[in-house]
């Protein structure tokens, strides 16, 4: 099981971490929303919670809870620069569809 990092989505979560020197690392997981059911969520780990999994790339502490594991395990978070903007977007191998605006995405389980 595991979570990784693109170089340049590594290095904007490291210069986060020396912005926010109280974070721990990044905190990535699911929420219930949107039109297929399930939400990327990615935020600065300000503690360590009961059930964390913690993967570590480059000196970058990623905290992943229970629930969110088996539909985030293998996605690859990637940093793309669009116009005058960047943004996160995450490869995650467990989705089976997207919603048409792409904020959310159901997997082959919840099809099931």
């Amino acid at each position: 099981m595991s979570i990784s990092l693109s170089p340049a989505a590594l290095a904007r979560v490291q210069r986060y971490l020396v912005e926010t020197p109280e974070a721990l690392g990044l905190r990535f997981g699911v929420s219930r929303t949107g039109c297929s059911g399930w939400q990327h969520i990615a935020d600065l780990a300000r503690d360590q919670r009961e059930g964390d999994h913690v993967f570590e790339q480059d000196g970058v502490r990623i905290y992943v809870d229970d629930t969110s594991l088996p539909l985030v395990d293998g996605t690859r978070i990637d940093l793309v620069k669009q116009r005058l903007g960047e943004q996160f977007v995450f490869r995650n191998p467990n989705a089976a569809d997207e919603c048409g605006c792409g904020e959310s995405f159901t997997t082959s389980a919840d099809t099931a």
